[in-house]
C-alpha cells in the first residue's frame, strides 16, 4: 500500500492533522489577502486560490472515498486528473472554496468520530497504489493536507 504523502506526515496523528487544516487555511488565507492569493509561486504553478479550490474539491473525493469504502467491500477508488479538474478552476473564489473545503472537513470529522478499528482496517484499492485500507485514506489525506498547508506558506512568504 503506496501513500505518496506518508513523508509530509510522519509520526504526526492524522486525524489531530486533518482536524486543525481548516484553521491553518483561514489563517494563511487572512495572511494572504486579496493580492497574494492570486499570487503564484512559479510560472505555471497553481495560485494560492487555486490551490484552495484543490483542496475544496480533494475534500469532497476524500468524503466519497471514505463513505464508498466503508458501504462496499474491497472498493476500487476512481482516480482522477487534478490539472484537468483545475482548468475550471478561474470561475471559483478562495472564499468559497475555503468554505466548502471547512463545510466537508467537518461532515468527515464527524465520520472519522464513529469509526471502529475494523472500519480502519477495512481494504480499498487503488488502481496506481494497489491495495490499501481505510486508515491508509485518512493519512494520505493529513499528509496531503500538510503538503498543501506548506506550499500556501511558502506563497504567503514570498
Amino acid at each position: 500500500m503506496i501513500n505518496p504523502y506518508a513523508s509530509f506526515l510522519g509520526d504526526r496523528d492524522p486525524q489531530t492533522v486533518i482536524a486543525d487544516t481548516p484553521r491553518q487555511l483561514q489563517a494563511l488565507a487572512q495572511r494572504l489577502g486579496p493580492d497574494g492569493l492570486e499570487r503564484r509561486p512559479a510560472p505555471g504553478k497553481w495560485c494560492a486560490r487555486e490551490v484552495l479550490c484543490h483542496l475544496a474539491d480533494v475534500e469532497v473525493v476524500f468524503a466519497m472515498r471514505l463513505r464508498q469504502t466503508l458501504a462496499q467491500p474491497h472498493h476500487t477508488i476512481q482516480p482522477f486528473d487534478q490539472d484537468d479538474w483545475a482548468k475550471r478552476y478561474g470561475a471559483f473564489d478562495a472564499h468559497s472554496a475555503l468554505e466548502t473545503f471547512s463545510v466537508v472537513r467537518r461532515w468527515n470529522l464527524a465520520l472519522l468520530a464513529s469509526i471502529s478499528p475494523e472500519d480502519l482496517a477495512r481494504p480499498v484499492s487503488h488502481p496506481e497504489r494497489g491495495t490499501m485500507t481505510f486508515q491508509t485514506i485518512v493519512e494520505t489525506m493529513a499528509g496531503h493536507d500538510l503538503n498543501h498547508v506548506r506550499q500556501l506558506d511558502t506563497i504567503a512568504a514570498q
